[in-house]
């Protein structure tokens, strides 16, 4: 920090109580000036030879037969007025980044000089700011912090500016050529280092700026950046990360904190600065994470429309990058939820008619850039497709989400995001356990999103003994997997059970089961029993017909009583209404359609059955 010295007369400044400050001298004091509620006993000789303002109060004050003289609009108050007084006698006084500008606006307000006196005090402020002050990183600042306090004083005099200017300047500076001070919070360290230019042993990192300027108020941090970006010299995601410790300084943890009435106004003009302050660049310079935990606030404080529809429209170029925790928004209204399932929707929206978009230019020539450019938009697609999927799974345990709502932001998500249904399966389970009194219809039409033919081996274990699936869908599930066991006759299995049978779906999703979470309930643990029967059997086996061999291929994975009667229904009824009226199951459109089935092997005979009739539904 830069200090400067002016005078060379001792201190005989001496306080007479809160309110008085009076000097020591032979001589009797012959004027008073009043600064605020602070009386000052003084003379008016080296007063005058100084201050033009002071000549002319104490004109008139003499006029009026007093000695008294009050100064009410004085910027910088008693503090910067001792100064000058001190000053005008040629006492010592030392300036600092802490005072100056108190100093340069009381002295500005009473007119001292160089008409008045040559080296007047104005003069020799100018030369401490413009030769220490805006040279020094620090010292910058704290007197462009201490600015606000003095409006619009400071302003009219360029401290403002100036610092600002010298600030933007300094920022722009090769990190290999900085050679001060600056405070830098390295990553794992949990306070804050001051980095000294003489223990410097290595380059400053990009970054070094970014501590310092977090402790400037909002308004001063926003003409800042703004001088900063209008450089040009400053990456994107460097500015991204200067918005985030900025935030991350100034915004509150808590909710309560957050919302709170004395607050409000405040954290309202901060998120919307910081908004505001985003890079142009939509698809880089802040990670999705941030962008939605501005969303947040902004939907807890209250903000703007416009501040949530630029948001939105940011967050929608990066969806595929949030995580689900990040998508969890608290909803508007208490009426609607705890979370905005809504808005998400919206986002979901957005971001697929921007991959649509993508898409229709026409790709003559498939150069390396342009496949690398469509294998990105690919990935990105999958990332949408679990994202959501396990955002739903999430939400499916609030009792006050609605039906259409569910539905509406599971199928807003295209086919080609879901290569395999299992995180869209347990989503739907989920919300059917968390809402038990569905209707039938809704249940019907909310389990006719998975396509049974899009899930996994554990999948569909764990599909044929949930109790609160419909049996329709429970058939489908067991007809497909019987179709899966027959195809497998001539390919071996491997990896623990997994058919290689439909060889082709299977190379498609591969990569996609793999990125597909396990469901909360540990899907190897609730079917650890089923799988153990059928682990040392041979798996190379050939589809024989018949009730019983069909039965005993399926049996090796479905061992539960519901799926072993459930195959006994069907078979029976196929067994005695073989030439009559079809399947109830046949005309589902996620069942396999019945040409796959083995039919040159006639079923053994079958007991005589009770003349009852099985609704499937």
């Amino acid at each position: 920090m830069k200090f400067m010295k002016l005078g060379s007369k001792p201190d005989a400044f001496q306080s007479g109580g809160a309110d008085v400050r009076l000097v020591v001298s032979d001589l009797a004091t012959d004027v008073i000036v009043h600064i605020g509620e602070v009386r000052f006993y003084l003379h008016k000789f080296p007063l005058l030879s100084k201050s033009s303002k002071l000549q002319k109060l104490v004109l008139k004050a003499t006029e009026k037969g007093t000695d008294d003289v009050h100064i009410d609009d004085l910027p910088g108050g008693a503090k910067g007025f001792e100064i000058c007084a001190k000053f005008c006698y040629g006492m010592v006084v030392t300036l600092s980044p802490h005072n100056v500008v108190a100093a340069r606006c009381a002295a500005e307000y009473l007119g001292m000089t160089e008409e008045m006196d040559k080296g007047n005090l104005i003069f020799k402020i100018e030369v401490f700011i413009n030769s220490s002050i805006l040279r020094s990183w620090k010292d910058s600042i704290i007197v462009l912090q201490s600015t606000k306090a003095l409006l619009p004083w400071s302003e009219e005099l360029k401290v403002v500016g100036r610092c600002i200017d010298a600030i933007a300047s300094k920022t722009s500076v090769d990190p290999a050529n900085v050679s001060w001070s600056y405070s830098y919070n390295k990553k794992g360290v949990a306070c804050t280092e001051i980095i000294e230019p003489a223990g410097k042993t290595s380059v400053a990192p990009k970054d070094w700026w970014v501590e310092d300027l977090c402790e400037l108020d909002v308004d001063l941090y926003k003409r800042v950046m703004v001088a900063i970006k209008s450089k040009g010299r400053m990456s994107p995601d460097l500015i991204g990360e200067a918005l985030k410790a900025y935030a991350v300084r100034w915004l509150p943890d808590s909710y309560d904190a957050l919302v709170a009435d004395d607050y409000m106004r405040r954290n309202q003009c901060l998120v919307e600065t910081i908004i505001w302050l985003l890079p142009s660049d939509k698809s880089s310079g802040c990670s999705c994470r941030f962008l939605l935990k501005l969303l947040k606030v902004v939907i807890l404080v209250g903000s703007g429309d416009h501040v949530k529809e630029e948001l939105m429209r940011r967050i929608s170029f990066q969806l595929h990058k949030a995580s689900v925790k990040d998508l969890l928004l608290p909803a508007a209204e208490p009426s609607d939820g705890i979370h905005d399932v809504r808005l998400v929707h919206n986002l979901v929206q957005r971001f697929v008619a921007r991959t649509a978009l993508s898409h229709n230019g026409d790709f003559v020539e498939k150069s390396d850039e342009k496949m690398i450019e469509l294998n990105f938009e690919q990935e990105s697609t999958l990332a949408l497709g679990e994202l959501v999927d396990g955002y739903l799974s999430e939400v499916a345990a609030d009792p006050d989400l609605e039906f259409s709502t569910f539905v509406e932001l599971a199928t807003a998500v295209p086919e080609a995001a879901r290569p395999v249904h299992d995180g869209l399966y347990y989503a739907v389970d989920a919300y059917i356990k968390e809402h038990p009194n569905i209707n039938k219809a809704d249940k019907k039409k909310i389990c006719g999103l998975i396509d049974v033919k899009k899930l996994s081996t554990d999948a569909c274990v764990h599909a044929t003994q949930n109790d609160r699936l419909p049996l329709r869908v429970v058939v489908q599930v067991l007809f497909f997997q019987q179709l899966r066991a027959g195809s497998s006759s001539a390919v071996p299995l491997t990896d623990g059970g997994e058919n290689a049978c439909a060889k082709p779906a299977q190379e498609q999703s591969e990569h996609c089961e793999r990125r597909i979470p396990r469901h909360p309930n540990k899907l190897d643990k609730q079917v650890t029993g089923l799988s153990a029967g059928g682990e040392g059997e041979d798996r190379h086996v050939e589809l024989r017909g018949g009730r019983n061999s069909f039965k005993d291929q399926v049996g090796g994975l479905l061992l539960q009583s519901r799926s072993r009667r459930i195959f006994d229904k069907l078979w029976s009824s196929k067994g005695h209404g073989e030439n009559g009226k079809g399947s109830e199951t046949s005309g589902s459109s996620q069942s396999p359609p019945s040409t796959a089935k083995p039919t040159e092997v006639k079923p053994s005979p079958l007991p005589p059955l009770r003349n009852r009739r099985y609704s499937v539904s």
